[in-house]
């Protein structure tokens, strides 16, 4: 038989080969043979479009746009060309231009299922929801086991926050095609903003086990994994990501994040910047960026990079928010002020914000106790507006008839069971509480865990971590756990869930230990103080009853008394001169705090300083904070500064050491107990909050009133009445130790009976109030 010649074919014919090579992937030959045609016939309309889709396929949009505008000249009826047309321009980002084109096809054939899903795209794209929403609906009408469209109008849905009707059409979409990989990523989206995180989890595990190479799924496994404080497993998923799309910006930035929430600094910088070759105007990788810089003391470069996320997205709340914490630390509290009312500005409902404002303005010279009241309630009205609090509760006595006198259920909720201040004053008073009494349950906001955990573990008789769950799971899963009086020890500090205290989980609510002012939430019933602390004329600033511990409001728990740790006699003794300390973080060393200590050294010309704080390892700190004590005459070389050492040669640093200066308003507390322990007195100053009194109430327990000042004149005065007669601070020194561990500042199993009489007291009442409730 003889062989048939191309040029025996019609050009129907030969536009038939170059389909099936161009549907078998065969691009390059459908695309040699396309070209042929057009040498024969340059305004073959078939031959234009179908070119123009190859040019598409190979992401050479704007030769496509060329190609299928041509096409559309010569043949103006065929909606195919329009729909693709509508592709290419939607890919090109020309959104307006797309959706004409769309709707020019549906003119022509209006019964268009696949163009009616296009259009809906677009216009979803385009921020058009309702408009979307409704080209979807339009598509299922005439298409109704179109499965890709029910996806579409799910995403639709979940953006517009319709996450119940989203899941919903998912569900469908998936019952149409179970392979669909896409539509499980969607779902597990849609359940991770549900906060289901689980079910969350096991919808991207099903797309990437259909789908193999699906980044994008492994990216969002990885986030929900994070979200469940699952760091290890978080970062294989990344990773996974990156094998497969090495230049993936978006994974880089989630792998910095989870390796800085590792401390695992050095890394997360290394992913953030990779994050940023690949996509420089990325705005939350700078901004993440900024915090592993901030983590690692390196605050001007922090700054920098908060500022740069700025400039590339003003409208980026998180990044002003994260800008006041860097200036805060570097103590410009008003810039920081300013920087979180900015982000509050942008996003009036962000509590993670307000909290950093309240706890900036709990030391903020500038902001009295009435304004901070004030911004307290906005702060509890504002999360209140969005919750419905429980009104009944399973421990009430209807529910516990027959049960007898049980202990009181107490869960305590932080982010800081661990080796932390609040783990520091924790440990001692757990093991001392009364299991007949009180029984405890942990409601742990951190996967941070440490030996100290481990400590304290069984003093609980349940340990769940809320890592994940949203306010409403964690609230419902406190509530069903029965806990009669649910203790906050974080207030507005790190890692809080004051928002879930909002849902009011258990029938009594009570703030302490943690924080140091109001929470401003008017579900938390009560705020545990002493009478040093709180004077009865300062209850009013407070939203919560002010309950009165009898001696002191914190218990401290002594480091294990290790080699090396013994009480040292007094330093000036050998130096024949004082060598005064402070070992607080220095934001608290503000202006009028080092004002007074230049008057000291002006007076004791012989003395030195020694500082101990992490963000001495920055050098910047260091030639900033330098500058700033010669400005108040405190030369260099009477300077000792010291970075970060671990805790037991921290507490060894202590022996160098003859008297602590305090810092004002904000006081140390941990700080405080290590040095009486170590046999240094502190000079502190009682202000006229529960923060700034902090000092004067564990000086009081520990019998030193003396070293309580009430002005910066007395500040200076008495330190000056200490500093010179070194026989008598020597004397103090080697009975100290002895003498705060005999005082309520250290007796656990006093303090432990305290409060909970105090926790049994509140339950009572409560229950007298409810049965009678005039």
């Amino acid at each position: 038989m003889a062989k048939t010649h191309s040029s025996d074919l019609s050009i129907p014919q030969i536009i038939q080969i170059a389909r099936e090579h161009h549907q078998a992937g065969r691009l390059s030959q459908a695309e040699a043979i396309y070209q042929k045609i057009l040498q024969v016939e340059p305004n073959h309309p078939d031959a234009l479009h179908l070119l123009g889709l190859i040019a598409r396929q190979g992401g050479k949009n704007g030769i496509a746009v060329g190609l299928i505008s041509k096409a559309i000249r010569i043949n103006p009826s065929n909606p195919i060309y329009y729909i693709n047309l509508g592709n290419a321009l939607k890919d090109q980002g020309q959104l307006e231009e797309a959706i004409l084109n769309y709707r020019q096809a549906l003119s022509i054939k209006p019964d268009f299922a696949e163009v009616h899903n296009n259009l809906g795209n677009a216009l979803k794209e385009q921020g058009n929801l309702e408009a979307a929403i409704e080209s979807f609906r339009r598509s299922l009408v005439l298409k109704p086991d179109f499965a890709e469209t029910h996806s579409n109008l799910g995403n639709t849905l979940k953006d517009q926050g319709q996450l119940e009707e989203a899941i919903a059409c998912y569900g469908q979409a998936l019952l149409l095609k179970p392979d669909y990989a896409e539509a499980y990523n969607n779902l597990g989206t849609a359940l991770k903003a549900q906060n289901k995180l689980d079910a969350a989890i096991g919808s991207y595990r099903k797309a990437v086990s259909l789908k193999p190479d699906f980044v994008d799924a492994y990216n969002n496994l990885g986030n929900a994994l994070m979200a469940q404080g699952k760091l290890e497993a978080a970062i294989v998923s990344f990773h996974q990501s990156l094998l497969i799309k090495p230049d993936y910006a978006e994974a880089h930035n989630n792998l910095g994040n989870a390796l800085k929430d590792q401390g695992k600094l050095d890394a997360a910088v290394e992913s953030f910047q990779r994050a940023l070759a690949f996509k420089p105007d990325f705005a939350e990788a700078y901004s993440n960026l900024g915090l592993a810089l901030q983590k690692q003391s390196k605050m001007d470069e922090a700054i920098a990079c908060y500022n740069k996320a700025l400039s590339i997205k003003p409208d980026y709340a998180e990044a002003y928010n994260n800008l006041g914490l860097a200036l805060q630390e570097q103590g410009k509290l008003d810039g920081a002020v300013d920087s979180y009312h900015k982000a509050l500005a942008l996003r009036p409902v962000y509590p993670k914000a307000h909290s950093n404002l309240l706890f900036t303005l709990s030391f903020y010279s500038k902001c009295l106790p009435d304004n901070h009241l004030a911004e307290a309630r906005h702060y509890g009205n504002q999360v209140m507006a969005k919750v419905q609090p429980y009104t009944s509760w399973l421990v009430y006595p209807e529910n516990t008839v027959g049960r007898g006198m049980l202990p009181l259920r107490i869960g305590l909720v932080s982010g800081d069971f661990r080796t932390h201040p609040v783990g520091f004053f924790l440990e001692s008073i757990l093991a001392n509480l009364n299991p007949a009494r009180v029984e405890l349950v942990a409601y742990s906001t951190s996967p941070q865990e440490d030996e100290l955990t481990a400590r304290i573990r069984p003093c609980f008789v349940a340990w769940n971590m809320i890592v994940g769950l949203s306010d409403e799971a964690a609230a419902r899963k406190i509530h069903d756990d029965g806990v009669h009086i649910l203790i906050d020890l974080t207030g507005h500090t790190a890692s809080n869930r004051l928002p879930m205290f909002a849902l009011k989980p258990a029938p009594v609510q009570v703030s302490w230990l943690g924080y140091f002012a109001t929470t401003g939430l008017p579900t938390i019933d009560y705020l545990l103080a002493d009478p040093v602390s709180v004077p009865e004329t300062h209850r009013e600033h407070f939203t919560e009853t002010v309950w009165y511990l009898p001696e002191t409001r914190l218990c401290f728990t002594p480091p294990a008394n290790r080699a090396g740790l013994e009480l040292t006699p007094l330093p000036a003794v050998q130096n024949g001169y004082i060598t005064f300390g402070c070992f607080q973080n220095l934001t608290k060393v503000n202006d009028t705090v080092l004002a007074a200590w230049g008057q000291i050294f002006l007076a004791l010309p012989e003395a030195r300083l020694r500082l101990q704080s992490s963000q001495l390892n920055c050098s910047i700190a260091r030639e900033s904070l330098q500058h700033r004590f010669v400005q108040v005459g405190i030369m260099p070389e009477r300077v000792i500064m010291e970075g970060y050492v671990p805790r037991e040669d921290y507490l060894a640093a202590y022996a160098n050491v003859d008297i602590i200066l305090d810092t004002f308003p904000y006081p140390g507390g941990t700080t405080t107990c290590e040095a009486l322990w170590m046999g240094v007195p502190t000079l502190t100053l009682a202000g006229g909050t529960l923060l700034a009194r902090q000092g004067a109430s564990m000086l009081t327990c520990a019998s030193l009133e003396d070293w309580i000042a009430s002005d910066e004149g007395d500040y200076v005065n008495r330190t000056l009445f200490h500093a010179t007669d070194i026989n008598r601070l020597a004397q103090l020194r080697s009975g100290l130790r002895q003498k705060v561990l005999a005082s309520p500042l250290f007796n656990a199993p006093r303090f432990a009976l305290h409060l909970e009489d105090a926790l049994q007291k509140m339950w009572q009442q409560k229950m007298y109030s409810e049965a009678d409730p005039k």
